[in-house]
């Protein structure tokens, strides 16, 4: 083996470990943010889906979480009883309800949470050029694809062993 390829090989492995410990972390963070709120973390996790994309349908929040629909009922029914959603009629079709984000209340109560995140962020983005931040920019969202891809393909083999995946596309 080349020593360039050599090179590139330890740095992949090293950038894995990495990864993992990043992943990791980052779990270990939205499960203290979630402590803190008194909920857990995938009631956290689809406030902050419904924060950053907007009202969304029951429906439409357990397809991009994965979730069931009657797990998703649950995470609703507790999110609402905290204030940070609340169900609406759909004005183009009265018999849907969506699930709308309380902005203000979030803003109130989760937002200082991730205050001081958002300066380490901050710092440790100044340590790169606009270019650099560019790549790395790409490189997340691709991974960001690829990681929902990955989900993706885990549930559905796991629904196709229960008879279930024929279901969960319809």
């Amino acid at each position: 083996m080349s020593r360039g390829v050599a090179e590139r090989a330890e740095l992949l492995a090293a950038l894995v470990g990495e990864f993992r410990q990043l992943s990791a972390a980052t779990i270990m963070f939205h499960q203290a943010v979630a402590d803190r709120l008194g909920m857990n973390v995938t009631d956290h996790k689809c406030a902050d889906l419904l924060e950053r994309n907007g009202p969304l349908t029951a429906g439409e929040l357990a397809q991009r979480t994965g979730l069931t629909t009657g797990a998703i009922t649950g995470v609703i029914d507790r999110l609402e009883q905290a204030g940070f959603v609340r169900r609406a009629k759909d004005p183009g079709d009265r018999r849907r309800v969506i699930i709308e984000p309380c902005y203000k209340r979030m803003g109130q109560v989760i937002g200082p949470l991730f205050e001081s995140m958002g300066r380490a962020a901050a710092a440790l983005c100044a340590r790169y050029s606009t270019e650099e931040l560019g790549v790395i920019r790409d490189f997340v969202a691709r991974a960001h694809q690829m990681a929902l891809e990955e989900a993706r393909k885990l549930r559905d083999a796991g629904a196709a062993r229960t008879g279930k995946a024929a279901k969960r596309r319809k």
